[in-house]
């Protein structure tokens, strides 16, 4: 069978035949971009909330700080961390 009118992705598509970067369409890059930006995005305000919450929970029920096992020290420089940090 001839595979000459084949396309790029569907000759890489085969089995044994490696992926080159220059065969992934621009489009896909910019979509794995796009994921990676948000998952980045949610994760700081995910990180910002939780030390929300946790300085909340430090200030009005300090009790609760010991059920989760963390002293008052640890609490204190995880909320003190700029959002960027983890």
């Amino acid at each position: 069978m001839n595979d000459t009118l084949a396309s790029a992705p569907h000759r890489t598509a085969r089995p044994g035949t490696p992926v080159r970067p220059a065969d992934v369409p621009i489009r896909h890059l910019a979509t794995l971009r796009s994921i990676i930006a948000t998952w980045r995005e949610r994760t700081w305000r995910e990180r910002i909330r939780f030390r929300w919450e946790l300085a909340q929970m430090s200030k009005h029920n300090p009790h609760l700080i010991d059920d989760i096992g963390l002293t008052r020290l640890q609490v204190e420089a995880e909320i003190a961390k700029p959002f960027w940090q983890r």
